[in-house]
């Protein structure tokens, strides 16, 4: 099964603790996915989805909240590989009333009954925009897999309630971006630290765990791969200069300037050539008495420098070309 599956699974065995926090998670889920219809005067409430987590959380909410059973139908299409949907309906005119107006989606406006779908007035406590998160994620929220990237998103087909789940995510200090894909607006979350809070506000706490372990092993992982790749390129930045520095001092003995050598220098040439992939900290180890860094690359720098003199004193164009 996906992350996103398994985070939803969670978080449909999560009820808040009060009624409250029933209705504003049962707000989100008609927001996102259900269907108001009206015919002569009268109301009816439909939900459709494929989300078995979704139906059996919507169908307890109402019944534990409203004291409402909704009617199910269960249908198969055989044609894509046998999806399930279940379609939810509330049809008894009392009850879809009492649940859009306890929702806030039903408001009252000179004596005629407007639904206008707005979910404020039920997530006025950080309990209740914690419902509404987590109904909003198992109405129209997926996850990626945070082995391989991470990516949280919310898809909706109103901009104006894409808007409002943005400034909700925002009183949680999350940095939620929308943007619009065809005909849907999308509200998404990619940084890892901030989807692992957006768990914890959903109380997926299961989730958030192993979200955390993946999160420390890539970091360790990155790690130790910057770590690795800093080793590799200071040996490889190591062996190209003493491959160049035993080429000079070669050149040095070639032209019979051997001799006229320092005898500090000399010391230095005779280590260089004797320890061909010592590093330069530890060539001054080597030394008597031991140097450091800087003064062991002082006098290599002579040395090229005394062969560089001797190549172009020497005419020595087969080297520059070289070079």
């Amino acid at each position: 099964m996906s992350f996103s599956y398994n985070v939803k699974q969670e978080i449909a065995q999560r009820f808040g603790n009060a009624r409250h926090c029933y209705i504003a998670e049962i707000a989100a889920m008609i927001n996102m996915c259900a269907y108001i219809g009206r015919f002569r005067e009268k109301f009816c409430l439909k939900l459709q989805t494929e989300n078995v987590f979704l139906a059996r959380k919507y169908f307890t909410l109402l019944e534990k909240t409203f004291k409402i059973r909704c009617n199910i139908t269960v249908r198969k299409n055989q044609l894509y590989h046998e999806n399930t949907t279940y379609i939810l309906t509330v049809t008894q005119q009392a009850g879809v009333e009492k649940i859009l107006t306890a929702t806030g989606i039903m408001s009252v406006h000179n004596k005629e009954q407007i639904c206008n779908q707005c979910y404020a007035p039920v997530i006025h406590a950080i309990c209740c925009r914690r419902a509404y998160i987590r109904g909003a994620f198992l109405a129209a929220g997926s996850m990626n897999d945070p082995e391989k990237n991470y990516h949280l998103e919310f898809v909706y087909g109103d901009a104006i309630q894409a808007q409002q789940l943005q400034d909700l995510l925002h009183t949680f200090h999350l940095d939620a971006k929308m943007i619009q894909r065809k005909e849907y607006f999308v509200v998404y979350l990619k940084e890892g630290e901030q989807i692992a809070d957006i768990l914890n506000i959903m109380q997926a706490h299961t989730a958030l765990l192993k979200m955390e372990n993946i999160r420390v092993l890539k970091e360790v992982r990155n790690s130790v791969n910057r770590k690795v790749n800093c080793e590799t390129a200071n040996l490889n930045k190591t062996v190209v200069a003493a491959i160049k520095q035993i080429e000079d001092i070669q050149y040095i003995q070639e032209q019979k300037e051997w001799k006229n050598l320092p005898q500090t220098l000399l010391k230095t040439a005779e280590l260089r050539l004797q320890y061909p992939e010592a590093s330069l900290k530890e060539l001054g180890l080597l030394m008597i008495p031991p140097m450091g860094k800087s003064g062991v690359n002082h006098r290599l720098k002579k040395i090229s420098d005394m062969a560089e003199q001797l190549r172009k004193d020497k005419g020595d164009f087969a080297w520059q070309k070289r070079k």
